[in-house]
């Protein structure tokens, strides 16, 4: 029986449906990958030690994703201000993200698509003249479900 090893969380691949430059997909962060059932809690008569939980609907946080900030046109960019950016006078289309765990070969270990998901936050990293540092930019995304492969 081989050995048990945790893969390392650095080495992913990012892609967007409908988007295929490479520029777009390479991100130095991905998080929020998660997911919450709520509850609701029910009084039932006669029945004073506890209160019954019961299941109501599932909860996803949002996706974030970091990396470089792309100064040259990028159909991400463009996406993202398409729909952040004009105040809801253009229709915001979704799209599936998909976040892939890869092993040092290259291979896919797990995936997970994000479906129907859509920019919600835009934003760069502090300019600070005091440090040697690059910009990064941060793109956050809502979504429907996730599912995983």
């Amino acid at each position: 029986m081989a050995n048990f090893y945790p893969p390392g969380s650095f080495y992913f691949a990012v892609s967007f449906s409908g988007i295929t430059a490479k520029i777009d997909a390479a991100f130095q962060e991905a998080s929020g990958i998660n997911a919450d059932i709520e509850t609701e809690e029910v009084v039932c008569g006669g029945e004073n030690r506890f209160k019954y939980k019961l299941p109501t609907a599932m909860k996803y946080g949002n996706l974030t994703l970091k990396r470089g900030f792309v100064t040259s046109d990028s159909d991400l960019a463009k996406w993202c201000s398409d729909t952040l950016g004009n105040g809801f006078n253009t229709p915001i289309v979704p799209k599936t993200i998909t976040v892939k765990l890869l092993n040092a070969e290259g291979n896919t270990l797990v995936s997970w698509d994000f479906i129907n998901a859509y920019p919600v936050k835009w934003g760069v990293s502090e300019f600070k003249s005091t440090e040697s540092t690059y910009v990064v930019e941060s793109l956050e995304f809502a979504y429907n479900y996730f599912t995983k492969d």
